[in-house]
């Protein structure tokens, strides 16, 4: 294993802002992973931590091909992290909205700019992502509708659903797209949560992660998942919106099947706990996505089903 520092910036009043990554055997550029670029990204930054733990005792035991190198990245925004803040602390920028960046540009172009010319020749890159929507989702691996996506690829990681996600306009300043612009295979991995620890969620996001490396001739010997992946597209989710604002009750969890007009979540009033709205299922299907915030606001998508 070789640690470096990948890419560094120095602050007028802080220590130097660095992103640091570590390497596993030599040879063809076979795989990139990236943990949090936001900083509330604690789930991703632990799962990664793991992975590196398993890649390092791996290495020393020689199950790692040769011919085949792999980076992992923890955290591309170790500054906002420190603070429990999502975003660049003094500007409220997203990294993540900045590839394939600009290294003359603002602060977080140029973040972007130094980390993409360190993992853009990669042939495989996994980012562990967050959705912009706090809660929790069945695990899953997303790619984008580029044209370069390969769902079967996807399927390796042996997760339950691999989601096509049908490219929007602002989604062509982020990783995952421009990785695929340059021909790097693109995998977004989503297990349980952000900003708090799952130890199951890791341990099943770093098993998928060992199982597509495994199949991809990355690993001798490794861990397989034997799950056939279900492949769904982003516009077949049927969402469920809050339609009051106030506590949010929920009395169901993801990967549960409901049936259509099952009661998913009730909106209490804050002040005297009347209930303001029951929230049905709209179809017949499993919890994709639920909501864990306690409380939520009128229109807010609350629940995604799989129908």
């Amino acid at each position: 294993m070789t640690k470096e520092i990948l890419y560094k910036i120095d602050s007028l009043y802080r220590d130097q802002f660095r992103v640091t990554g570590y390497t596993f055997g030599e040879g063809e550029k076979a795989l990139c992973v990236v943990g949090s670029i936001r900083g509330n990204e604690i789930q991703q930054i632990y799962t990664c931590a793991h992975l590196i733990r398993t890649l390092k005792k791996l290495e020393e035991e020689g199950k790692i091909v040769p011919g085949k190198q792999i980076l992992v990245i923890p955290s591309c925004n170790p500054y906002s992290m420190n603070i429990e803040k999502r975003f660049w602390p003094t500007d409220n920028t997203d990294i993540n909205r900045m590839f394939p960046g600009y290294d003359m540009g603002e602060t977080t172009q140029r973040i972007a700019a130094g980390i993409f010319d360190r993992v853009k020749d990669y042939a495989n890159g996994i980012q562990l992502a967050s959705f912009y929507m706090p809660g929790e989702f069945m695990p899953h691996v997303r790619m984008m509708q580029t044209g370069f996506e390969n769902i079967e690829l996807a399927k390796e990681f042996g997760l339950p659903y691999v989601v096509r996600r049908h490219t929007r306009p602002y989604d062509t300043t982020t990783l995952n797209y421009n990785w695929q612009i340059w021909e790097t295979n693109a995998f977004s991995l989503y297990t349980t949560g952000t900003d708090h620890i799952d130890r199951e969620g890791a341990q099943l996001g770093l098993e998928a992660i060992l199982s597509f490396m495994t199949r991809r001739g990355m690993l001798k010997d490794g861990f397989v998942n034997r799950l056939e992946s279900q492949v769904v597209e982003d516009v077949d989710l049927v969402t469920a919106r809050a339609g009051k604002a106030g506590i949010f009750e929920r009395y169901v969890r993801t990967g549960q099947t409901v049936q259509k007009g099952q009661l998913l979540a009730c909106i209490l009033s804050p002040y005297d706990g009347e209930a303001l709205e029951e929230i049905m299922a709209p179809v017949k299907g499993t919890v994709f996505f639920a909501s864990d915030q306690p409380l939520t606001y009128s229109s807010t998508a609350v629940f995604k089903l799989i129908p």
